[in-house]
């Protein structure tokens, strides 16, 4: 079992079962299965769209427990977890909802002998690994800092994977996998068949190296440390030539300029690094 913590008081908010590689393989089979039975190019875009509109109203249904649950697993305040973070995962997931019927190929002019096209298709299933904390570019305009954002990111990984029609093996920060964790629950009432989403909560040696290393699974996205995703890159390299995104551990350069007001700039530098 892995436990949970409060990080304003430290005391334990519950304990969950921890995935294991055998658990990835498991949702891997269930995510294969999927793909080619009950979503990808057997359900049409319109179908998924709706989806994941249905999803961002189910979870503007919740948005107190969502808020409740994104407050005690990262400590941030829950007038800040309710306004900013369950509002803009639900606008990302209402985002790509209208995005996914509009996913169009292109006929290109050759000669009057050829006929050639292109199409775009899900590349099937995803292998996706997020972080309890991130800076997004809204947050550093605010007053406040709603810097662990662990739903926020949850729904830039799931949304446009689902929208494209792919399959998900998620996994969630063992710090905070609340969120994530309810977030199923509202994928399967929204209509998503079993198999597409997968949260497995675990740990990076063992659950996201089993994600990294496996030729079954087609793409894996990471938003984390510099050093950890050189690894994903070299078990991407090492099994399957995988696709693989990844969003790392960059501070952001600064340039000041000698006229600058330099007690703006050095407390905003200090703003995007935090």
């Amino acid at each position: 079992m892995s436990s949970v913590y409060n990080p304003t008081t430290g005391e334990v908010l519950v304990k969950i079962p921890e995935g294991m590689g055998a658990d990835v393989e498991t949702a891997l089979d269930a995510a294969h299965t999927a793909f080619k039975t009950t979503w990808g190019l057997n359900v049409p875009g319109f179908e998924r769209g709706k989806m994941l509109m249905k999803i961002a109203s189910l979870m503007e249904r919740d948005i107190d427990i969502l808020a409740s649950l994104e407050s005690l697993d990262n400590g941030k305040t829950f007038a800040v977890a309710k306004g900013f973070d369950v509002a803009e995962a639900a606008a990302v997931f209402r985002y790509y909802g209208g995005w996914a019927d509009k996913i169009h190929g292109k006929t290109i002019e050759t000669s009057k002998d050829k006929f050639a096209f292109t199409r775009h298709e899900p590349i099937g299933v995803c292998g996706q690994i997020i972080p309890w904390n991130f800076v997004s570019g809204t947050c550093l305009l605010l007053k406040y800092r709603p810097d662990v954002q662990p739903l926020y990111m949850f729904s830039w990984k799931i949304a446009p994977a689902l929208a494209a029609g792919c399959t998900v093996v998620m996994k969630p920060s063992e710090l905070t996998p609340l969120t994530a964790m309810y977030m199923s629950k509202l994928i399967k009432e929204a209509g998503v068949p079993a198999g597409v989403v997968n949260i497995i909560v675990g740990y990076g040696p063992t659950v996201g190296q089993a994600l990294a290393s496996s030729p079954r699974v087609d793409k894996v996205a990471f938003t984390g440390s510099t050093a950890v995703g050189k690894k994903i890159l070299e078990e991407a390299a090492h099994t399957n030539l995988k696709k693989v995104s990844l969003e790392l551990g960059g501070k952001g350069s600064n340039i000041i300029f000698d006229d600058a007001d330099i007690d703006n700039a050095v407390a905003y530098a200090c703003q995007g690094i935090l």
